[in-house]
């Protein structure tokens, strides 16, 4: 695998407390790039990156047309915009248009980042309704990458990651949310932790 890993933390309903609670532990020289989406409404305040980036010693900012995705940096989709991944690390935004499926679209960032990145891609799902990320997530294993589920138990919202875990061997770790954070330190920083390796106790 050659590049750093790009994490992709996406979530829904619940999904700030979630991603506060996955980005508090991770240090601010995590050598890899990690990228957010949470459904929110098209015309709903940029406000995530801003509250996120109070609770991690990464810094957190609102994704921007052309953005590269570094190691030790978070970038969030901003409402209104689903986050495509192309080559060169770079982040395109196209509307998301005033009416449903879910947006921004946790399926089109995984699906972009599978077909371009490959084993270097971590998705996460997180708390959430729906149904959204299963099939990214779906796309993320059958191109080398590896898929995380929060545990639906320890989920607010549990929709999500059932739908992600549901899919026939396509969910590499469901672990409790909580562990999320450590798991991803350890896929991370020890690069022979990936798909069917061992993991921190909790992790399947």
């Amino acid at each position: 695998m050659s590049g750093h890993p790009i994490v992709a933390l996406v979530c829904s309903a619940g999904g700030l407390d979630a991603l506060s609670r996955v980005l508090a532990p991770l240090p601010a020289d995590l050598p890899a790039a990690v990228v957010v989406v949470q459904h929110a409404a098209p015309d709903a305040p940029d406000v995530l990156a801003g509250i996120l980036d109070r609770r991690t010693a990464l810094p957190v900012g609102m994704a921007q047309e052309g953005d590269r995705l570094t190691p030790g940096r978070v970038l969030v989709a901003p409402p209104g915009r689903h986050m495509l991944v192309t080559p060169g690390d770079t982040v395109a935004l196209i509307p998301a248009g005033d009416r449903p499926p879910y947006r921004p679209s946790a399926d089109l960032l995984l699906t972009t980042l599978a077909t371009y990145a490959g084993p270097r891609v971590i998705a996460v799902v997180l708390s959430g309704n729906g149904n959204d990320a299963a099939t990214g997530a779906t796309a993320v294993h059958h191109f080398g990458g590896t898929v995380i589920a929060a545990s639906p138990q320890t989920s607010a919202a549990p929709g999500m990651p059932q739908a992600t875990i549901g899919r026939d061997n396509a969910t590499d770790h469901v672990v409790a949310l909580d562990e999320v954070g450590a798991l991803l330190l350890a896929m991370t920083t020890v690069p022979t932790l990936g798909a069917g390796d061992s993991a921190p106790d909790g992790a399947a």
